[in-house]
């Protein structure tokens, strides 16, 4: 017992330290965001500031069109969200449930196409956006990203653990695959389709490396590239950086502890039984 109780000390204490250093950055971004220019760059560094700032947060709307950058980057993560989401649950489906020629070479090319880095491919896509005109819009902003095949494979392993027969008892019953999609797939899949939605949207918020690309016009820059916008040849704003990064970072933080147990719930598929 004292072998026991040892172990699930030092369990904690290793976990502990970890989760300190991981949410350490965090909280010193928050309080950051309410320090003066002084105190952000002071070393040794600051770590509680002497007169909170609230007014770094105004100052950060007041300097930058960051009400733009909220709109545009909302507007393109949730369009590649709902949009790839949508791809995604037909593509498993089809990969799970309907028999057709070439269906293994197309699985072993989807597969082939995971093992290729993104940003192997960045610079042909953006000569792809930027031959088609639509450099500086919100087309080429998302077009890139209205499918991925790392959600479909998700889901196509979330579908598998479904009984087939649920699928054959549907189409005896006269039921087309569109309907059991909708009236069954789904409902019985709401786990696996809000973590892929979470994720999706999460990764629409936080891209940088294209929007940087395909944009070169404040009035459509996202929230991560507008963060530049407090750096100049003279220095950066520090206090302001840190506060607009804490405005970026808030929604998402907000995002998953209203939804953490959905998240934990569709990736263990606790929800799907038979």
């Amino acid at each position: 017992m004292k072998k026991i109780r040892w172990g699930v000390l030092v369990a904690y204490i290793i976990l502990i330290f970890f989760a300190i250093i991981t949410v350490f950055p965090f909280i010193y971004m928050i309080l950051g965001g309410l320090m003066t220019f002084r105190e952000t760059t002071t070393i040794p560094p600051t770590l509680w500031p002497k007169s909170p700032q609230w007014s770094n947060f105004a100052k950060v709307f007041a300097q930058a069109p960051f009400a733009r950058y909220f709109l545009n980057t909302f507007i393109t993560a949730s369009v590649t969200t709902l949009v790839s989401l949508f791809n995604s649950l037909l593509g498993a489906f089809a990969m799970v449930n309907l028999h057709f020629k070439g269906k293994h070479a197309i699985q072993i090319v989807f597969l082939s196409l995971l093992m290729v880095p993104g940003e192997a491919i960045i610079f042909t896509n953006y000569n792809t956006i930027a031959q088609m005109g639509l450099l500086n819009t919100y087309i080429g902003l998302v077009l890139p990203f209205l499918t991925s095949i790392f959600y479909m494979y998700y889901l196509q392993s979330y579908f598998s653990s479904i009984s087939t027969t649920i699928y054959k008892a549907a189409m005896i019953d006269g039921a087309s695959d569109w309907e059991y999609i909708w009236r069954i797939l789904v409902p019985m899949s709401k786990g696996g389709l809000f973590t892929v939605g979470l994720l999706s949207f999460i990764s629409g918020w936080n891209s940088f490396l294209w929007p940087l690309l395909v944009t070169n016009e404040d009035s459509m820059r996202l929230l991560n590239n507008g963060l530049t916008a407090f750096a100049s040849d003279a220095g950066s704003e520090t206090e302001l950086q840190l506060a607009a990064a804490t405005l970026t970072v808030l929604p998402i933080l907000i995002l998953y502890f209203i939804f953490r147990k959905q998240i934990i719930r569709g990736v263990v598929r606790n929800d799907l039984k038979g």
